[in-house]
């Protein structure tokens, strides 16, 4: 079996802290959320190569991140694009994988900003039980919340009917951006491109894969997060610190107060400062402020200022309610 893991996307709802790093890297306590799968792939017998498809915007960073990361497995593989107006869609890119890494193994697909709480090897047990195209399916327990989201119907654990973001929602099970797709069926990804059906979202080919055959699909308990947004972001970190902090030994926090869910990176200074649900990001320094469901970037300054639900770029200068 080959994995991909889906690493393309630009993330302008992060930005700026996302504008020049992937989101994939944005740390969740100890680990980045790629290295959580990444993790989970490595330990799997079955996985013998694990790509990981990027644009070539972040084609320097992977290559860099690859290289110092404990992983054998993944293999940078570049999209032919480096803006978000010249993106050909994630099934586009699957395919232009497939043929460029003349893969024709099972395949097993997995977005990079999912932080999942299963094992990776547990959905891979699923697959080879269906021997059929497979998903992951979440339920997200709320029907306002599954409009953001492409759905998916069951009888048991074979999939009968999807919706792509709808209006009102059949159901509250949520499909994850992880699947598993044998290899007798990798020449689809070709047919269903020909076919002028769209190739923005995998969930769409797996519609399409519905109608011809059996689609199974996985669920699971405990969390999922899909990382796109600063709320997001900060959920999972909460999710992952469980209401505790985390100080990296080299940061600097005195004369502060840190209320739950704060992670303070390398480096960082907080003082005479009060921060709640707030990630401080390398060198930052932080003074005689109070924070609260903030993101603050690498090596920014800020004093004498109350902030809430902020997103701060890296080298930033906040004084006194003034940028610099």
């Amino acid at each position: 079996m080959k994995a991909v893991v889906l690493a393309g996307g630009y993330a302008t709802r992060l930005w700026p802290i996302t504008k020049h790093r992937p989101k994939m890297f944005l740390p969740v306590g100890e680990d980045t959320v790629i290295d959580t799968i990444f993790e989970d792939l490595e330990a799997d017998e079955r996985v013998s190569e694990v790509f990981v498809s990027t644009n070539e915007r972040f084609a320097d960073a992977f290559e860099d991140y690859l290289a110092e990361s404990p992983f054998d497995k993944p293999t940078l593989s570049v999209e032919d694009t480096s803006a978000e107006d010249e993106k050909f869609g994630v099934v586009g890119a699957l395919a232009q994988l497939i043929d460029r890494e003349n893969v024709e193994e099972d395949l097993v697909v997995i977005a990079g900003d999912n932080l999942i709480s299963f094992d990776v090897g547990d959905f891979v047990d699923f697959f080879y039980e269906k021997n059929s195209p497979c998903l992951a399916a979440y339920d997200v327990e709320s029907r306002e919340r599954a409009k953001s989201y492409g759905l998916v119907q069951l009888d048991g654990d074979r999939v009968v009917d999807f919706q792509e973001k709808p209006e009102d929602p059949k159901s509250t099970l949520v499909s994850i951006a992880c699947y598993a797709i044998p290899a007798a069926d990798l020449p689809k990804f070709e047919e269903y491109l020909a076919g002028d059906n769209n190739p923005d979202e995998p969930g769409w080919f797996m519609q399409w894969l519905q109608q011809k055959g059996d689609v199974f699909a996985y669920t699971f308990d405990g969390a999922w997060f899909d990382i796109g947004t600063p709320q997001s972001y900060l959920d999972a970190v909460a999710w992952y610190l469980g209401g505790e902090n985390y100080v990296d030994d080299s940061a600097t926090v005195e004369n502060s107060t840190l209320g739950t869910n704060v992670h303070v990176m390398a480096g960082a200074v907080v003082e005479n400062s009060h921060l709640e649900e707030t990630v401080v990001f390398p060198g930052a320094v932080i003074r005689d402020a109070e924070l609260k469901g903030s993101i603050v970037d690498e090596e920014t300054r800020i004093e004498n200022l109350d902030l809430s639900n902020a997103l701060i770029g890296a080298h930033s200068q906040l004084t006194n309610g003034h940028g610099q």
